[in-house]
């Protein structure tokens, strides 16, 4: 028999023995449990960045590597060769599914798409130039109000059925924040289409005309939501959790998720790299912003490069990268000088050895948002279709943590840095 592994802490003359907890993939974990009632001292990690939060059998990442699994099954064989319903299943349920299964599920799904019919006026209340982030929080949220049978936490049924309907609903909620902004009239989903042709039917349809969802666009559609479907204990991910971990209901969860997606540093990075490219303007000008990314002094950096967990390439960049080059030849885009741009500073990062040693590949936010802009969606819609995909990873991130027993209510620590114990003083005598 193996004997158990532990890790040694010398603190102010006296020693520790801490646990180590096993992973079957990626670095074992020192757990510090019990290193505030016999040590009386806690750990600082600014962003808990080397920090397990909690146990988790959904997602594994490796950086170095350059490794994304769901379920253990690599990313780019599920969005290859599946699609994003098989996607949520998996992660759901910690398996494919059989083909019965397949059909059950996505019959689900499909067939619960549609929104309480006061919801539709729900979204009367908001300005017109509202930015659609804030509508889905807020429509989100409002769940709840309208969805009373299944916010019992405790109940398994309710939760099974809270998760059918976030996954479905979700299209429809963020298709009528974009018609909305446009002035358009909702469209209501269709049964008869895949999940991403309804939501391309939902956002680009109108009364007058019969819509047919290109087979090229609908699958790069299914792509993009299954490369963003879960990316293990991110921002996102650990607000949805940490809300969880109060006993919140689903809906309040899973906007808590979508505010913290709407951060720049996180979901609108897709945001940002498009914007970045209109900044450039056009091919011309590409070489006088590479020579202001590799100078120090300037403050300009090129977004949509390089990855803060990658650190050799993201696994996903390689999928979206054919998914873009696929949408942009299947719709012929000529004279728009963005995607120019766009397909040009792609071959320099490619190419030049600065960006080469440096390993700064375009990663996923360059080439979804490209994608995005070419299939017709604005910047302001890109975070919206993020938080559609990732709702599923929230839901079973969240799904997970409501099964484990040894849960407990979220409540880091800190390194008080304040004023020591002082007296009051009255106004008079300050």
């Amino acid at each position: 028999m193996t004997e158990k592994e532990t890790a040694t802490l010398s603190f102010r003359g006296e020693s520790y023995e801490l646990g180590v907890l096993p992973a079957s993939l990626g670095p074992d974990v020192i757990d510090i449990r019990r290193l505030y009632a016999d040590a009386d001292a806690f750990t600082y990690d600014p962003g808990f960045t080397a920090t397990a939060s909690t146990k988790s059998a959904i997602t594994y990442i490796d950086g170095d590597k350059g490794v994304l699994l769901y379920r253990g099954y690599p990313i780019d064989q599920l969005a290859e060769q599946g699609d994003f319903l098989e996607t949520c299943y998996l992660l759901l349920h910690g398996e494919l599914p059989t083909h019965q299964q397949r059909r059950a599920f996505d019959k689900k799904i499909i067939y619960h798409t549609m929104l309480h019919e006061q919801m539709y006026k729900f979204y009367n209340g908001f300005r017109r130039d509202a930015h659609p982030m804030a509508v889905m929080v807020a429509v989100v949220g409002a769940l709840s109000a309208f969805y009373h049978d299944s916010t019992d936490i405790n109940d398994e049924n309710q939760r099974e059925i809270a998760t059918m309907r976030l996954i479905s609903k979700m299209p429809t909620i963020a298709a009528m924040a974009y018609k909305y902004s446009i002035g358009q009239p909702f469209i209501y989903p269709r049964n008869d289409l895949s999940f991403a042709g309804n939501f391309l039917n939902m956002c680009f349809a109108v009364p007058t005309e019969e819509f047919k969802p290109n087979p090229i666009l609908t699958r790069a559609m299914d792509r993009i939501f299954t490369l963003h479907a879960d990316h293990e204990q991110n921002a996102s991910t650990s607000t949805v959790r940490l809300a969880g971990s109060s006993g919140a209901n689903p809906f309040a969860c899973i906007a808590a998720g979508i505010a913290s997606l709407w951060g720049p540093a996180h979901g609108g990075a897709n945001e940002a790299a498009l914007s970045m490219l209109e900044e450039i303007g056009g091919p011309e000008n590409i070489p006088e912003y590479i020579a202001r990314a590799k100078d120090k002094n300037d403050s300009f950096r090129l977004m949509g490069f390089g990855h803060r967990v990658y650190k050799n390439f993201d696994p996903r960049a390689k999928i979206m990268q054919k998914t873009a080059h696929e949408v942009l030849a299947e719709l012929g885009v000529k004279d728009d000088p963005v995607l120019e741009t766009a397909k040009q500073l792609e071959q320099v990062a490619l190419s030049d050895p600065y960006f080469i040693e440096r390993k700064l590949y375009p990663n996923i936010d360059f080439y979804s948002g490209i994608t995005l802009r070419a299939l017709g969606f604005p910047p302001s819609m890109f975070t919206v279709l993020f938080a559609v995909a990732r709702t599923v990873g929230w839901i079973a991130q969240w799904k997970e943590m409501m099964n484990d027993p040894k849960q407990k209510i979220g409540r880091p620590r800190q390194l008080y840095t304040g004023p020591t114990e002082r007296d009051y003083v009255p106004e008079g005598n300050r």
